[in-house]
């Protein structure tokens, strides 16, 4: 019996190369797919029932276009509606992967829940900054000028048809908290003149720049012991927070409530920084240790973060109400 003729060379070159194009055709493919997604894609709507694509506007500071987020309730037409206004960390608003961090995702839908309409401003991408936490230089900038972004945010609320333009409430978190008590002081350097409405009212959660010394110039008008508003404020505060620390924060706040502000601060016994954010392990950040040798906790709260969502609601509703 004769052997089985072996197939050609050439016959097995051109299989090979036939299944190297067909591959090389697919991965091509599966690249160019990838690459027409967006990069962002908006929350789903049974997270947040109406996402908007991003808005811009520009800063009060002269030389900014600011990014920021715009979401509606679902329905909600063109029925004037309350509107709040969101000051992200020195983190920055996204996550490497491009979304929301944790923390302001969840706060947007609580709000959205609410029936308020929710504007989420981005000042650390529309400045080209990364994180600010440990960038002496940039974080300077951001509560130089961040009052203006707010005020921004304001203004162009104020501009919609959609929103209660005397029922806007102004919320931040850490270093978005200090822009809160920088923008909300009757000498705010952020406040645009012959304002017809100002922000009805404010929340800070673990304020930056909470301290006497930073409430005075150069980041506002203010002189010693003077940081006076109208507008009420909420602070929410952990005790066991390390990163901004409650006690200078709680004496410049008991002053400014002893001059007749309308301030109301909660403390969480045991509770470190971005106590209400969910799910978030107690994690030590060492790269941004502080001068005097602090390095920051951050970690989840259970029962302070539901105290505070429930105390934020009740707050916000007899603010913003009618």
């Amino acid at each position: 019996m004769s052997k089985p003729r072996r197939m050609a060379r050439p016959a097995v070159l051109r299989r090979i190369i036939g299944t190297l194009v067909v591959l090389i055709a697919c991965t091509c493919l599966a690249r160019a797919q990838e690459q027409e997604r967006p990069q962002n894609p908006a929350p789903r709507a049974r997270s947040n029932p109406i996402v908007l694509p991003h808005v811009d506007f520009p800063s009060l500071d002269g030389s900014t276009t600011l990014i920021a987020h715009l979401f509606r309730p679902k329905d909600s037409g063109d029925t004037a509606r309350p509107a709040v206004v969101m000051m992200h960390g020195c983190s920055g608003l996204l996550a490497k992967s491009g979304r929301f961090r944790p923390i302001y995702r969840a706060w947007a839908r609580a709000l959205l829940e609410q029936g308020y309409v929710v504007l989420v401003v981005d000042s650390t991408t529309s400045r080209g900054f990364g994180e600010t936490c440990s960038a002496s230089r940039a974080r300077r900038t951001m509560w130089r000028d961040r009052p203006k972004d707010a005020y921004a945010a304001l203004g162009y609320l104020q501009s919609q048809p959609f929103v209660r333009a005397d029922r806007v409430a102004l919320m931040g978190w850490s270093q978005g908290g200090g822009v809160v008590l920088l923008s909300i002081n009757d000498r705010s350097i952020g406040r645009p003149a012959g304002l017809a409405h100002d922000f009805a009212a404010a929340v800070a959660f673990y304020p930056g720049v909470c301290a006497e010394r930073w409430q005075t110039a150069p980041f506002t008008q203010v002189p010693a012991n003077g940081w006076t508003s109208q507008i009420p404020l909420l602070v929410l505060f952990g005790e066991a927070d390390v990163w901004t620390e409650l006690k200078p924060c709680a004496a410049f706040l008991a002053a400014a409530q002893a001059r007749g502000n309308p301030i109301e601060l909660k403390t969480y016994p045991g509770a470190v920084h971005a106590f209400d954010a969910p799910n978030l392990p107690r994690t030590e950040l060492p790269q941004y240790r502080e001068p005097d040798g602090r390095i920051p906790i951050v970690g989840t709260d259970q029962a302070a973060r539901s105290d505070a969502f429930a105390r934020v609601r009740t707050y916000l509703a007899g603010k913003l109400s009618d």
